[in-house]
């Protein structure tokens, strides 16, 4: 897996965003676009490919005022 994959993806939108996720954001005040720009600038730390029903990653990156996200 790539990280131009996942920006790929992005930018199609075919992500999926799980309630877990969405409550992770809200609690932690981010915006989806801040997300997605901290995957734009970020990088992939570690892949999880026996996940299931697809192989995941985790993506570290920041926000653009110097905040850290982790994404997965």
């Amino acid at each position: 897996m790539e990280i131009s994959d996942i920006i790929d993806a992005i930018h199609a939108q075919r992500i999926r965003i799980s309630d877990h996720a969405d409550v992770e954001a809200q609690e932690d005040n981010l915006s989806y676009d801040e997300i997605f720009n901290s995957v734009f600038q970020g990088e992939i730390i570690e892949e999880y490919p026996k996940d299931k029903p697809y192989p995941s990653c985790l993506v570290y990156g920041k926000t653009s005022t110097g905040e850290r996200v982790h994404s997965v």
